[in-house]
């Protein structure tokens, strides 16, 4: 199994916050060692590795994770804590997962 992480570079050449928070957690929980690629999807640069990825899977998010296995199917995850429950098999609790989708999604609100 081979994992690319994918992170962006914003249109004005910061860092994405989103991006930033996932590699943080990959690296204190000691994960980030599984991660075989990273690649920058550079929105100023449209032929980045990572822009060009992002493409061809049509995926519109970042970060992103795309894990192919030995017989060549991929999978992308674009929520990591789906990603790090099952590709990581890290136990991820529900207030956890919660949080990241009410991140991702603001047009969502609270009930």
């Amino acid at each position: 199994m081979k994992i690319t992480l994918v992170k962006k570079i914003l249109a004005d050449g910061s860092p994405c916050q989103k991006c930033a928070d996932v590699l943080a957690r990959l690296q204190s929980s000691g994960q980030m060692d599984r991660i075989d690629a990273v690649l920058v999807a550079d929105e100023r640069d449209p032929q980045s590795p990572g822009m060009l990825l992002a493409e061809r899977l049509q995926v519109s998010r970042a970060p992103f994770f795309l894990v192919t296995t030995e017989t060549g199917a991929e999978t992308v995850y674009t929520v990591y804590f789906k990603f790090a429950r099952e590709v990581l098999n890290t136990s991820i609790s529900q207030s956890q997962q919660a949080a990241e989708i009410l991140n991702d999604n603001p047009d969502l609100d609270y009930i």
